[in-house]
């Protein structure tokens, strides 16, 4: 069966985040070492080095089985095992993320949050973090990993879509803002 685009945009206060839910039927102790942990880390994302009691860390992407450069990592808050927040990447060009994990009857849910610095140009985002979260899920569960050419193109229309529409809802609100102001 072919994976299935999870994300969904949505408006914060400091921008807009694309978001993935996935529930994991374990407590939440069985699932935050999959988000603090490097060897957890790597099974499904990547590896880094570092504190996130300092706050600074170092991230390497090997999710799609080559080693990415190491990057930047500053840890906003880390409140285990419930939430963790950072930006990942060098100043000015970092991604602000969110990981908050809750439990209810033996469930965890997991959502992962990615602020986009712009709609057009970061749809591509969608299919990759449905592919790390997937990853996330077989890795969890003891599962083989999923393919990445199932997520790449096939999902990248839906992704698209859904940004250019908000794009467009955003403009037709400023442009309503500015007519209203100007009265």
């Amino acid at each position: 069966m072919m994976p299935q685009p999870t994300g969904r945009l949505v408006r914060k206060d400091d921008g807009v985040y694309l978001v993935f839910d996935r529930m994991f039927k374990a407590p939440i102790e069985h699932v935050w070492p999959y988000f603090g942990r490097s060897p957890r880390l790597a099974e499904w994302l990547g590896e880094y080095t570092g504190s996130g009691a300092t706050g600074a860390v170092k991230l390497r992407m090997t999710a799609d089985g080559t080693e990415g450069p190491w990057e930047d990592v500053t840890v906003m808050e880390c409140a285990a095992p419930h939430r963790l927040h950072a930006d990942i990447g060098a100043a000015g060009a970092s991604h602000r993320m969110f990981a908050h994990l809750t439990e209810a009857s033996g469930h965890t849910t997991v959502t992962v949050g990615l602020r986009l610095r712009s709609l057009l140009e970061e749809a591509d985002a969608g299919p990759r973090w449905d592919y790390y979260l997937d990853r996330l899920v077989a890795a969890h569960d003891h599962k083989p990993q999923p393919d990445w050419s199932n997520y790449q193109p096939a999902m990248d229309e839906h992704y698209r879509i859904l940004c250019r529409e908000l794009d467009r809802d955003l403009r037709s609100d400023a442009a309503a803002a500015r007519s209203g102001a100007s009265r």
